[in-house]
């Protein structure tokens, strides 16, 4: 007989690639990364109603594309409230968190959360200029971007944002990490 090689456990969510999303999500997880709140407000239709809500998401896909112009990139979730959110209007901003900042990460990291506004309640924070967006007090960094260019990628939408604005509000802490799934410090 010949020797044939034990069968691999079968998953379900083996792609045809034979990568599973859990094999994926675990190499994944090895990279270390960079945590942003990713911020919009959302403007009411009604003129005569209230001034809208503010909407935030934690990510860590998030990367510098282009100096000249200054560009960045968010990956987004397709159909997350952020992701409908800036498919309806450009501007957005983005917080570098700082290590002193995971509590945020986490609130804002909560999956079927019942309201924005109670998340941004007792966040200190001041509304940008150019976005209108919130910027975290204690950020390492803060930018206000509007979209230039939005790509389908599988399961998420990728935003490039052009850059209007740049500030280093806690430039002197260090990095919020996220690696192997939790929230890390370096050093």
């Amino acid at each position: 007989m010949p020797n044939t090689p034990p069968s691999a456990p079968s998953a379900p969510s083996v792609h045809a690639e034979g990568v599973s999303n859990d094999e994926f999500r675990a190499a994944m997880s090895r990279l270390a990364a960079g945590v942003v709140l990713v911020t919009a407000h959302e403007r009411q239709s009604d003129p005569d109603g209230p001034s809208g809500e503010d909407v935030g998401m934690t990510a860590t896909s998030f990367m510098s594309v282009s100096l000249d112009p200054p560009l960045v990139l968010i990956g987004l979730r397709e159909g997350s409230r952020m992701d409908d959110l800036l498919d309806e209007q450009p501007l957005w901003a983005v917080s570098l968190l700082s290590e002193k900042q995971s509590s945020v990460a986490s609130r804002f990291a909560m999956k079927n959360r019942i309201s924005d506004r109670l998340l941004f309640a007792d966040v200190p924070y001041v509304r940008g200029e150019a976005s209108g967006a919130p910027l975290l007090d204690g950020a390492l960094a803060t930018l206000e971007c509007r979209t230039e260019q939005r790509v389908t990628a599988g399961d998420h939408t990728l935003v490039i944002g052009r850059v209007l604005t740049s500030a280093l509000p806690g430039a002197d802490a260090g990095p919020l990490t996220y690696f192997r799934g939790r929230y890390r410090r370096l050093g």
